[in-house]
């Protein structure tokens, strides 16, 4: 069995929902984590997780979205993630490529997100583009202020040093398509030389499509074409790459089962 641990089914039509999923179980994804965005969103993201047996759910706000409105307090985003169905917070992060929110608003969203996530007990997905640095001192700074959580990088495209920093204080690295590009040698060093049980899989579909269906929209199901390149990179065979990387899901998110 694989798991799809970051994807966003909310952003295909209803109309295409059962379908998306009905191919991913067709392909061996057992289960499926669809990921909040947006405060107003989680309504949303809960009512896929409770209509799919197979589907579970994180509630946040992206740092895309960290300035759209009033950002939620700690306690607010406690209380959202107060459900049957949400194993995560997020995602959160901090994205410096496209800047879309001040980055002082960014970083606090992101503090509030880690300590939502510590409150909470459950892991924090993580949102990182070109802000590796302040990324890592801020994860640091808030696990010595504030004692140790959970948290994944979610769709690894950052440098070593972030890795190993996010791995230092016991984070997880998760993989989607674009370990399968061709211009991403360096990634696939990186996780060559990571430790084995700090590695997912996913999607984040519907984008970043996996080779060989680069440049078309991605599903929860083209997650095993991922694997598939993991499997490679580590020297495993497929079913050793589905074992890993499930029970290093069910290790980090205990709430799914």
């Amino acid at each position: 069995m694989l798991v799809d641990s970051h994807c966003h089914l909310d952003y295909f039509t209803e109309a295409e929902i059962e379908d998306v999923v009905g191919r991913a179980r067709d392909a061996g994804v057992g289960l499926l984590v669809t990921i909040g965005t947006r405060f107003h969103q989680a309504a949303t993201v809960k009512a896929l997780a409770e209509r799919f047996p197979d589907v579970w759910g994180t509630v946040g706000v992206h740092p895309h979205n960290a300035a759209e409105g009033e950002m939620p307090t700690v306690e607010q985003l406690v209380a959202l993630a107060d459900h049957p169905r949400v194993i995560g917070i997020g995602e959160s992060g901090l994205d410096y490529f496209y800047d879309k929110a001040p980055r002082d608003v960014q970083q606090e969203g992101f503090r509030r997100h880690i300590r939502a996530a510590r409150i909470a007990g459950l892991p924090l997905a993580i949102h990182a583009r070109q802000a590796d640095d302040d990324i890592a001192d801020i994860l640091e700074r808030e696990r010595a202020e504030g004692g140790p959580f959970d948290f994944l990088l979610h769709c690894f495209s950052s440098g070593r040093r972030l890795a190993e920093r996010a791995v230092a204080i016991g984070g997880y690295v998760s993989l989607s398509g674009i370990l399968t590009f061709p211009k991403s040698q360096e990634i696939r060093d990186i996780v060559a030389d990571l430790p084995a049980d700090r590695l997912l899989v996913e999607t984040d579909s519907p984008y970043l499509a996996p080779v060989p269906f680069r440049g078309k929209r991605c599903e929860p199901g083209m997650v095993a074409h991922t694997a598939r390149v993991l499997a490679e990179v580590r020297g495993l065979s497929i079913a050793e790459t589905e074992a890993l990387t499930t029970a290093n899901f069910r290790r980090l998110f205990p709430k799914a089962g």
